[in-house]
C-alpha cells in the first residue's frame, strides 16, 4: 500500500471508527429494545458509551502530546474490536454495557487524536476547510452505519450487525501498519516540555473566557445530536418502525450532515464561525419543539435532514475556532476538554431524558431540549454581531 500523507491516514482512521461506534451504538439500542428494556435502560447504555471518555479524554490529550498517535490508536482500535463482539460471545444484557464502554473509551482516542492532528498538520487558511473535510467523513459514516445496522439486523440479525463492525474495526487496525505519522507529534512533545509540568486544565476550561464559550457552545449542539440519535430508536420503535426504516431516519440526518459540510468550504466565504452556530442553534431549537407533533416516517425524514443541516456545520466550525483560541503546545488537551465536557453530556442527557421519557413520555424530553438549545442564542447573537 503507498505510504499517504499523516492527514489523510488519521482522517481514514477516525472515519471508521466512527462507524463502530455510530453502528454499535444504533444496534445496542435497537438490541435492547428488543429485549423489551425501558427508555430508562436505553439511556443508560447510550450513557456508558461516554461514561469512562467523559474522564479519562482530557488525559488521553495529554498522553498523546507526549508520546504521539500510534499507541494510543492502537489501543483505541483494540478496544473497538473488544467492545464490538463481546456480545456475540456472551449473550446477555449486562454485556450490552461492557461493549458500550469499550467503544466509547475507544473512539474517544481517534477522536481526540483525529481532532488535534488536523489542527496541527493543517495551515491556518485551510484549517476550517480541512476540518469540514474530517467532519465530511463522520457524515459519511453517520449515514452509512445506521443504514447498515438495521438492514443487517433485520435479515440477518443483532449479532451480524456486531460481527460487521468488528470487522470495520480489524481493518482499521491494519491499517496502522502503513501509517507514517509518527514523526509529526514529536514536535508537539518538545513544546510541551518547555511548559510547567502541573498545569490544570482548568487554566484552558474556567479561566480562558473564549474557550468557556465555545466549549458551552459545543455542549448545546452536541447533545442536541446526540439526543437525536438517542431518542429516534425509541420514537420510531413506538410507532411501530422497522430497524431498517429508523436506520434510513437517522440516515436523512447524517446526509443532510455531509451535503452542509460539503458546502461549508464555500459558506465560509460569506458567513463567519459565529454567524453559522447562530443558525445552527435557531435550526435545532425549532426542530425539537416541531418533532413531538410529526408521527409518519415522512415527515421524520424530512425533519431529520433539516436538523442535520444546522447540526452538521456546527461541528467544523466549533473546531475551527476552537484551535484558534487553544494554545498551541496544549492543542491536543483542549481538544480533549472538549471530548471530555461532549461526553459528561451525552452521559447526563439520556440518563436524565431517559429515566423522564420513562415516566412522563417524550414529549416533555423534545421541548426541553429546545428550551435548553434555546438558551444559548444571546451568548452566540452577540459573538456573530460584536
Amino acid at each position: 500500500m503507498p505510504r499517504l500523507s499523516p492527514l489523510l491516514y488519521i482522517t481514514i482512521l477516525a472515519i471508521l471508527g466512527h462507524m463502530v461506534l455510530a453502528g454499535v451504538r444504533i444496534t445496542t439500542s435497537l438490541y435492547a429494545l428488543s429485549l423489551h428494556a425501558s427508555p430508562a435502560v436505553v439511556g443508560s447504555l447510550v450513557a456508558f458509551t461516554s461514561l469512562l471518555p467523559m474522564f479519562l479524554a482530557v488525559r488521553a490529550g495529554r498522553w498523546q502530546d507526549r508520546v504521539g498517535l500510534a499507541l494510543p490508536l492502537r489501543l483505541g482500535l483494540a478496544c473497538l474490536i473488544a467492545g464490538s463482539s463481546i456480545v456475540v460471545l456472551l449473550n446477555q444484557l449486562w454485556v450490552l454495557y461492557v461493549a458500550a464502554t469499550l467503544v466509547g473509551v475507544g473512539f474517544m482516542m481517534l477522536h481526540v487524536a483525529s481532532q488535534n492532528m488536523v489542527g496541527v498538520l493543517s495551515a491556518p487558511e485551510k484549517r476550517a476547510a480541512n476540518f469540514s473535510w474530517l467532519a465530511l467523513g463522520f457524515s459519511t459514516s453517520g449515514f452509512l452505519s445506521p443504514v447498515i445496522s438495521g438492514v443487517i439486523i433485520d435479515h440477518f440479525g443483532h449479532h451480524a450487525a456486531y460481527i460487521t463492525f468488528c470487522a470495520i474495526a480489524v481493518l482499521s487496525m491494519a491499517l496502522i501498519q502503513f501509517s507514517n505519522f509518527s514523526d509529526v507529534p514529536r514536535a508537539q512533545v518538545a513544546q510541551n516540555k518547555s511548559l510547567p509540568g502541573q498545569q490544570s486544565f482548568l487554566d484552558l476550561f474556567w479561566h480562558d473566557k473564549p474557550l468557556r464559550h465555545i466549549y458551552f457552545i459545543g455542549i448545546l449542539l452536541a447533545s442536541s445530536w446526540d439526543l437525536f440519535t438517542f431518542v429516534m430508536p425509541i420514537y420510531g420503535t413506538s410507532h411501530g418502525f422497522s430497524a431498517s426504516l429508523i436506520g434510513f431516519i437517522l440516515g436523512c440526518f447524517s446526509a443532510a450532515t455531509f451535503f452542509i459540510r460539503f458546502c461549508i468550504p464555500l459558506l465560509t466565504r460569506y458567513l463567519a464561525e459565529w454567524r453559522m452556530l447562530l443558525l445552527a442553534l435557531l435550526i435545532t431549537c425549532l426542530c425539537f419543539a416541531v418533532l413531538p407533533w410529526l408521527h409518519s416516517a415522512w415527515s421524520l425524514m424530512a425533519l431529520a435532514f433539516v436538523l442535520g443541516i444546522g447540526l452538521g456545520a456546527s461541528q467544523p466550525n466549533i473546531l475551527n475556532l476552537l484551535h484558534q483560541a487553544a494554545p498551541p503546545a496544549r492543542a491536543a488537551e483542549a481538544v480533549g476538554i472538549r471530548v471530555t465536557i461532549s461526553n459528561a453530556s451525552q452521559v447526563v442527557f439520556p440518563l436524565a431524558f431517559g429515566v423522564v421519557g420513562a415516566s412522563m413520555g417524550l414529549l416533555p424530553v423534545f421541548l426541553a431540549m429546545s428550551a435548553v438549545v434555546a438558551s444559548g442564542v444571546p451568548l452566540v447573537w452577540r459573538k456573530a454581531f460584536h
